[in-house]
C-alpha cells in the first residue's frame, strides 16, 4: 500500500549540474542546479530563476558550460549551491577550484569536474509558469579517467553524483542494471 505524500516532486534521481560563466567583468561564476535535463540529442534545458548571477551572465555572454559533479568534488559543488554569487562576488575563488576558457564558448570550464558540456545560449522560454534556459551543446569532453577502453564515458568511472529530492542528500550513480533498447525486446513479440 502506497502513503501519501501531498504535492512532492518525486523525480528521482536529479543530476547535480555545475553551470559555469563569465561576468561581464571576466569573474567565474558557478552554481550547482538540479533542474536540468537533455531536451534534444545535442540540446540542455536549465530551469532556473532569472535573477540568479548565471541566468545573468548566459544572458549577458550567450554561453555557459555545464559539468556533471563526483563524488571526489561533493563539498565544492555543495558549496556552489549554497552561496549566491549576487552575495558573494568571489564565490568561485574560495574553492581554489581551476577555470579555463573553453575553446568552444565565451564561458569556464572547471578542471576538477570530469566532464563538461559547452553550451551557446540558443533560446529563453519565460512562459510565466517556467524560465528555461535551452543551450545548444557544441562540445563534451570528458577526462580520461572517467571513459572507457570503448572511448566512450563509463558511468562508473565518472562517479557521478545524484541528488535525492526527499532527504536533501548526495548519492552516487551505482552499478549497471540492465542494457537499454536491448533488455525490453521480450515484450515485441507478445
Amino acid at each position: 500500500m502506497k502513503k501519501n505524500l501531498g504535492p512532492l516532486g518525486a523525480v528521482y534521481p536529479m543530476p547535480v549540474l555545475m553551470i559555469a560563466t563569465y561576468g561581464e567583468d571576466g569573474t567565474v561564476d558557478v552554481m550547482n542546479a538540479a533542474w536540468g535535463m537533455i531536451c534534444a540529442e545535442n540540446k540542455i534545458a536549465l530551469f532556473l530563476d532569472e535573477d540568479h548571477k548565471t541566468t545573468l551572465n548566459i544572458l549577458a555572454k550567450k554561453a555557459f558550460t555545464v559539468s556533471i559533479a563526483d563524488k571526489a568534488h561533493v563539498d565544492a559543488a555543495d558549496f556552489y549551491g549554497i552561496a549566491s554569487g549576487n552575495d558573494m562576488p568571489d564565490k568561485f575563488a574560495r574553492t581554489g577550484y581551476t577555470a579555463v576558457k573553453s575553446g568552444f564558448v565565451d564561458a569556464p570550464v572547471i578542471d576538477e569536474f570530469p566532464l563538461v558540456m559547452e553550451c551557446k545560449l540558443e533560446q529563453i522560454i519565460d512562459s510565466g509558469n517556467v524560465y528555461a534556459v535551452i543551450g545548444n551543446i557544441v562540445n563534451t569532453a570528458a577526462d580520461e579517467s572517467a571513459v572507457g577502453e570503448d572511448g566512450k564515458v563509463d558511468p562508473e568511472k565518472l562517479n557521478a553524483l545524484i541528488f535525492d529530492t526527499f532527504r536533501a542528500g548526495y548519492y552516487t550513480v551505482g552499478e549497471k542494471a540492465g542494457q537499454a533498447w536491448q533488455d525490453g525486446m521480450k515484450f515485441m513479440d507478445k
